[in-house]
């Protein structure tokens, strides 16, 4: 049996309580645009909200307006969201805790996940999102993906709990190496003796 085989999140849809705070939190306070909104096609007195996540993909909600804001913890349990994350620039991700201070929004402050830092909140309805930014950038030609990978065969190979800075260190000094013999190979040309 084939595969179907996925590309990327095309969107993450969730259910809102109205369209103006949602439009408050989402884009007043993450700075994301409200791109589009209309009917929801299936439920018609509920409105749809698109806005852009940063990099042109979308997050969107369903709203009505007789909704009102519950910022009860959403629950935890299997097949629910545990939580959302969004990538910020490490520039961006020094002022996130101070910024949502300012606000009156609670959160943990920095968190060091070994690979990336986090810092996580909650929405005006109890979604749990977070603000994340990796301690690395990727060798030109390779994803986030390919470094996580080689990260984690490394720090298995040495038996560490998590990834760690040097496990980064070394597959970044890895896959570099992999494409500077990758340019070698496919530059060099095999010299054939000419016949007479």
């Amino acid at each position: 049996m084939s595969k179907i085989q996925a590309q990327g999140v095309h969107h993450i849809t969730f259910v809102g309580s109205n369209r103006e705070a949602t439009i408050d939190f989402y884009q007043g306070v993450l700075g994301m645009p409200l791109v589009m909104e209309q009917p929801n096609l299936d439920v018609p007195e509920e409105t749809h909200l698109y806005f852009d996540a940063g990099d042109g993909r979308l997050i969107t909600f369903f709203v009505r307006p007789s909704r009102v804001n519950d910022s009860t913890p959403n629950p935890e349990g299997i097949g629910n969201l545990h939580h959302l994350a969004f990538t910020v620039s490490h520039a961006t991700y020094t002022q996130v805790a101070q910024r949502l201070n300012e606000r009156g929004i609670w959160n943990t402050g920095n968190i060091d996940r070994g690979f990336m830092d986090s810092i996580y909140f909650r929405d005006p309805n109890g979604q749990l999102l977070e603000m994340a930014c990796y301690k690395f950038v990727p060798p030109e030609g390779y994803s986030v993906a390919d470094v996580l990978a080689t990260a984690h065969r490394l720090r298995v190979a040495d038996g560490s709990y998590s990834i760690q800075d040097s496990h980064l260190a070394d597959a970044i000094a890895e896959l570099t190496q992999r494409k500077a013999n990758f340019i070698q190979a496919s530059t060099s040309t095999v010299i054939l003796p000419e016949f007479l």
